[in-house]
Order: C-alpha cells, then sequence, then structure tokens
C-alpha cells in the first residue's frame, strides 16, 4: 500500500504502480490479486497502424506516393514494434539502392541525402517483416482478459 508516503508538506500523497507483461497468464494468483485494474492493450486497429507508420517516418522525406490507407490493411496484425521495424527497413531500401554495386571509395563520396521513402520501399519491408504476434496468442490474451481482467 501506500501507507506513510508524504509529500514535503506532510499531505498523503498516492503511488501508483503500473506494470506490463506478454504473458499475463505468468503471474502468481497473490500478485494478480494486487493488481486490481487489469487492461488489455491489443494490436494496433487501422487508424492507430496508420498514426505509428506516420510517426515512425516523421523524421524522414515521405514520398508524394505513399498510400497510408493501404499501408493500414497490409499491417493488420502487426505489433507497433512491427510496424516500428518496418518504418526502419523502409527507410534504408532508398540507401540500399543508392549503393547497390558501388565500391567503397564511390559511396564514400556520395552526398549524405536519402531518396524518401516509397511506397515500395514500403512494401518490400512488409515483404520482409512478418508480424511478430501469432494469432493463438491473441486468443490466449483475449480468454485471459474475459477471466481475470478488468476495466
Amino acid at each position: 500500500g501506500a501507507a506513510g508516503h508524504t509529500n514535503e508538506a506532510g499531505e498523503p500523497q498516492i503511488v501508483m504502480v503500473l506494470a506490463a507483461t506478454n504473458f499475463p497468464w505468468d503471474l502468481d494468483e497473490a500478485l494478480r490479486r494486487r493488481l486490481e485494474k487489469r487492461v488489455y492493450i491489443p494490436l494496433p486497429g487501422s487508424e492507430q497502424a496508420t498514426d505509428l507508420l506516420r510517426l515512425n517516418l516523421k523524421s524522414v522525406v515521405v514520398s508524394d506516393d505513399v498510400d497510408w490507407e493501404e499501408l493500414s490493411k497490409r499491417t493488420e496484425g502487426y505489433s507497433g514494434d512491427d510496424l516500428t521495424n518496418i518504418c526502419r527497413d523502409a527507410a534504408m531500401n532508398g540507401l540500399r539502392r543508392k549503393i547497390a554495386g558501388k565500391t567503397p571509395d564511390e559511396i564514400k563520396a556520395f552526398s549524405a541525402s536519402v531518396p524518401p521513402v516509397s511506397m515500395q520501399d514500403l512494401l518490400e519491408a512488409i515483404f520482409r517483416i512478418s508480424p511478430s504476434v501469432a494469432k493463438v496468442d491473441i486468443e490466449k490474451h483475449e480468454k485471459w482478459l474475459v477471466e481475470f481482467g478488468s476495466a
């Protein structure tokens, strides 16, 4: 509990403990009882996936040909971390093309500019990066939520 926790003025303070796990079924019963609120955060939906993709690409130039709606459809079932990996990989695709077949000296002479991230770059990254969460794992989380969750 938070008994005895006060601020400098001697007023009682609330202490909140926030914990996260990918394996809630591994929590023992005593700990589960003490964690009063148990909330399941699902994989990102279409709108959230688009927001995450845009957020992860905000520091690079993105080509006008990027179809965000199509990308959100193609990334259904991907986690936030998966989406980050897709963006990182896609951002490297232009650089890979730029240096392909070049000698180390030619590469050193290049300017630091990186080509914009295109729709093709993103599609290639999606092809290379599979979702890390299996449907059976999602079902297991949802079953646990029904049994032990609260919101």
